[in-house]
């Protein structure tokens, strides 16, 4: 197939896979002028495909968001799904709900880069029943590890969510209630839901995402994907 690329040809024994007898350990193939930044190496996101796919799917509880993982983990390998497809962003081990996962290098980079700040809701059971203070704290952006986080919409909700049990179920304590929250972002730091929740004093028990843009989770179970168009998600 044709790249498009300039080929250059290299004399024997001076490949720029190969390191010369005078030549540097700095300039080796690794580091050397000739080797690729972390921009220009392979990246299953850098183009676009003739034909993109747009994958929405319901996470289970403790799969990994990628297709490898350590022994015993449980990885989207395991599903059915179309060949070629990553996900976009990331959704933890432990939390569950909609993933989207396409082949559409530059949707995706739209999607989740910062600058754009498209919005992810997600359902959040904690542990008691945070009062006013608590949840305009949240609304309002808590520090974390130095970061302040962006201004989000929190909402009490009346009653726990019509969502798939949970395997394994939560743990939960004898006496001490529990609620659920609403939580709207429009940015994805590392484990972010559950450390904000944290360092108001109500620790995440559950996290389920439900929309990612316009895209909602409906009436996905856990393991089950449909495919979406690029409008129903942004």
């Amino acid at each position: 197939m044709k790249t498009g690329k300039v080929q250059q040809v290299y004399k024997r024994g001076n490949r720029p896979g190969r390191r010369t007898a005078d030549q540097p350990k700095h300039l080796d193939r690794k580091q050397g002028p000739l080797a690729r930044t972390p921009s220009q190496q392979k990246n299953p996101y850098k183009n676009p495909q003739k034909n993109p796919l747009y994958i929405a799917l319901f996470k289970p509880y403790g799969m990994l968001s990628q297709y490898t993982g350590e022994e015993n983990q449980r990885t989207l390998r395991e599903l059915d799904l179309p060949a070629g497809v990553y996900a976009a962003g990331r959704l933890d081990q432990d939390s569950e709900g909609l993933l989207l996962l396409s082949n559409d290098g530059p949707f995706i980079d739209r999607l989740i880069h910062p600058r754009n700040g498209h919005s992810r809701s997600y359902l959040v059971q904690v542990e008691r029943v945070p009062d006013a203070a608590a949840l305009q704290k949240l609304r309002d952006g808590i520090l974390i590890k130095g970061y302040q986080t962006r201004p989000c919409k929190v909402e009490l909700l009346p009653e726990a969510p019509c969502l798939p049990l949970r395997d394994p179920p939560i743990r939960e304590r004898k006496n001490i209630p529990t609620a659920w929250l609403r939580m709207t972002l429009t940015e994805g730091k590392n484990r972010q839901v559950r450390r904000m929740t944290a360092a108001a004093g109500y620790p995440t028990l559950r996290l389920v995402r439900e929309s990612i843009g316009k895209l909602m989770l409906g009436e996905l179970l856990p393991g089950q994907w449909k495919s979406v168009l690029p409008e129903d998600i942004i």
